[in-house]
């Protein structure tokens, strides 16, 4: 005998507040993200994190995130996200090698997926930024990634 099948469905506001709230954290770090191309960082524990933007268009750019270096028992965490100027938020478009997330899975299902792995990944992305910022990165700390230049002094 089954119990009632009880079907998930989006909170549409929890989601757009974390979307909001990331935006939020990513001008944190990358403050000028509409107008240069990369930005580069270590964390306090040595790791590496490189921001780039991949494309921009009239009402959106696409970045690229992804975390270099560690102790080698976890994988580095990599994002993709969009950033909706207009709307001021950021969405994971694709996590690790993964693309595409439905909103909503079924569960079980073949992927293995949560029922909610889009309001998943971005949640981890909310944690992982605030980690980033709190590892003592700041924007008075963070300087564009420069390359090809010498120092003169």
């Amino acid at each position: 005998m089954s119990g009632p099948s009880l079907k998930y469905s989006v909170d549409i506001a929890a989601l757009h507040a974390t979307c909001e709230s990331n935006y939020a954290r990513l001008l944190q770090l990358f403050p000028d993200y509409e107008t240069a191309n990369s930005r580069e960082f270590l964390l306090s524990s040595g790791e590496r994190v490189r921001i780039d933007v991949v494309e921009r268009c009239r009402y959106t750019t696409l970045l690229k995130i992804c975390q270099q270096g560690g102790d080698g028992w976890l994988i580095p965490p990599r994002f993709d996200l969009c950033a909706y100027h207009d709307a001021r938020m950021v969405e994971v478009t694709a996590f690790q090698s993964q693309r595409r997330v439905d909103a909503r899975y079924e569960y079980p299902n073949s992927g293995m997926h949560a029922r909610d792995e889009k309001a998943q990944q971005n949640i981890f992305l909310a944690e992982w930024l605030s980690h980033c910022i709190e590892q003592g990165c700041s924007p008075l700390d963070l300087q564009p990634l420069v390359t090809g230049t010498a120092d003169a002094s």
